[in-house]
């Protein structure tokens, strides 16, 4: 069968530099592991292009990079973006397909290859969600099995598992989606922030999927990661506010004032810091379209071992 290519796009020869996909990778203050991902995408086949947003609190990173023949754009916002970082990575990319990696995190060989034919095959499919490999080990995320039971019913124009929800470092976007939607939402800067992009990209009509042929390995360091609890708990409840229904949003509301209530960790920060978001949500409001909605309620329960909002 032919293959349906995105206007503008030449499909590559099998085993050469691949034109169609870059790298968008955020990092902060952690240069070590950023040359070490560097170092690893600039050995793929692919040969991706990569724009780095170095949120950095100084010009450490850019001095390291100096040179690096991976990075074919350095971008230096001036603060910490956070994951908006992402946002202005694909506005600077000239490729149809944008794939995102952290400072501690990359892609396996041929993935992004594959990821690129899906993308052309598949013209509504704005998002796909990679199969993520921990550590040394290559040991299964946990997101990975509940991606793929995804209770949601499969779907002739799009690849793999359909799914609302994915891990930030391990997916690939079509552009042209991405942008369309406005990427991720500046009210939740990060922490579990990737459930609001998937509602947006289904309102709009694009398919996300999880596809566990193409994979991503991740290093997470061993740092202090206490205070992304509270960030998680936070933009779960601002997710529901700004898409749900109101049942739903006031229900996560209450939840987490219980939480807090119960001294939970990480349940009064995020307490504080969601009522003072909640003006801003109520105004940015847009509920779903009953079609996503539904599906939405399908994923209401939380994902086992996996705190409750942090992927889908």
């Amino acid at each position: 069968m032919p293959t349906e290519q995105v206007p503008g796009t030449t499909r590559p020869a099998t085993g050469g530099p691949d034109p169609r996909i870059t790298v968008a990778v955020i990092t902060r203050d952690r240069c070590a592991s950023l040359l070490r991902t560097l170092d690893t995408l600039a050995a793929l086949p692919e040969k991706p292009s990569v724009i780095v947003v170095d949120n950095s609190r100084d010009d450490t990173t850019r001095a390291a990079l100096n040179g690096h023949p991976a990075v074919s754009r350095l971008l230096r916002p001036g603060g910490n973006t956070g994951a908006l970082g992402r946002n202005l990575a694909v506005r600077h990319a000239r490729t149809p397909y944008v794939a995102f990696s952290d400072d501690d995190s990359w892609w396996t060989p041929g993935s992004l290859r594959r990821a690129a034919d899906l993308l052309d095959r598949h013209p509504r499919l704005g998002l796909l969600a990679a199969r993520t490999l921990v550590g040394e080990e290559a040991a299964e995320d946990p997101l990975n099995a509940v991606l793929a039971a995804s209770p949601l019913p499969r779907d002739p124009d799009l690849p793999g598992r359909p799914v609302l929800g994915f891990l930030g470092c391990a997916c690939v976007v079509r552009r042209e989606a991405f942008l369309r939607v406005g990427g991720y939402h500046p009210l939740l800067f990060f922490g579990g922030e990737e459930t609001l992009l998937a509602y947006d990209l289904a309102a709009d009509g694009w398919g996300v999927a999880y596809e566990p042929s193409l994979s991503a390995r991740h290093h997470p360091g061993t740092g202090d990661r206490t205070g992304r609890s509270s960030l998680v708990r936070r933009n779960h409840v601002l997710t529901a506010w700004l898409r749900r229904p109101w049942p739903v949003a006031l229900r996560a509301g209450t939840g987490l004032a219980l939480a807090a209530a119960a001294d939970r960790p990480g349940a009064r920060r995020a307490l504080r810091e969601t009522l003072r978001r909640l003006p801003a949500a109520v105004v940015r409001r847009r509920t779903l379209p009953p079609h996503v909605e539904h599906a939405a309620r399908l994923l209401d329960h939380p994902a086992a071992g996996r705190p409750e909002g942090e992927g889908r």
